[in-house]
């Protein structure tokens, strides 16, 4: 996958916080809306239904169920999965090669059965609510929280996983060793002047896309703005510009 050029298909609207009913609201009010994830939130209260129903309003599905098992439980959880015809599908890259493989192996056999384009798997690296500090005081990790994403990242890529999810201040080191097509997407991405809530490592959408993200999940600058639809559209507009 080359660098993406529309701005629109750069942004994946994070549906977190919202029930079935707010999430198909609000992506009806902002038209330009290519991308759209699914978490565990509203994928437990919607069911796997609400999958097929933002796929019925034209939207690329991004599930972040971040899959962590044994091989066995990840090949048949990616399996169906891909059978739902969503796009991309988070698995954590810490569950190991051999669950990486499987769970490639069933994304693969799960859409292709149902008759889908193959799906993208993204590897989790280090959630952005870490920090270094509590990294190593509530785990015991002792490897600095920067080279743990870099080997997970690298783990991912040799199990053949499409992409990784990761923090926006990984992402220039990352693409500088893994080019295109393998895709960086990155959560914890505020607007200036935003609260960062729970997340501990941010950028701004143009800040990570030049350090060479693919596409940004954006939930609160958008979803929790008295303009939901102006908040997209200055984020598009701030995109357009690269």
């Amino acid at each position: 996958m080359p660098p993406i050029s529309n701005p629109s298909e750069k942004i994946i609207l994070a549906l977190d916080g919202m029930n079935r009913h707010e999430a198909l609201s609000l992506i009806a009010a902002l038209p330009d809306l290519l991308w759209v994830k699914v978490g565990l939130e509203l994928f437990v209260s919607a069911g796997p239904e609400i999958l097929n129903e933002l796929r019925n309003k034209g939207k690329k599905v991004f599930l972040d169920l971040k899959f962590h098992d044994i091989p066995n439980t990840m090949a048949r959880s990616c399996y169906e999965a891909a059978s739902k015809g969503v796009e991309l599908i988070t698995v954590h890259a810490c569950a190991g090669r051999e669950a990486l493989l499987e769970a490639q192996r069933g994304a693969l056999q799960g859409s292709e059965v149902a008759g889908f384009p193959p799906p993208t798997l993204l590897a989790v690296t280090v959630l952005t609510s870490w920090t270094t500090d509590n990294f190593e005081q509530e785990l015991q990790i002792e490897q600095p929280l920067v080279k743990r994403v870099e080997l997970l990242a690298s783990l991912a890529a040799q199990s053949g996983i499409g992409g990784c999810i990761c923090s926006p201040l990984e992402v220039a080191w990352l693409r500088k060793n893994h080019p295109h097509p393998f895709q960086l997407i990155t959560p914890g991405i505020r607007l200036k002047g935003d609260d960062i809530d729970d997340q501990a490592r941010v950028m701004t959408p143009l800040d990570a896309i030049n350090a060479g993200a693919s596409r940004l999940v954006i939930g609160r600058s958008i979803t929790k703005s008295l303009d939901p639809l102006a908040s997209f559209q200055r984020i598009r507009k701030e995109l357009s510009a690269i």
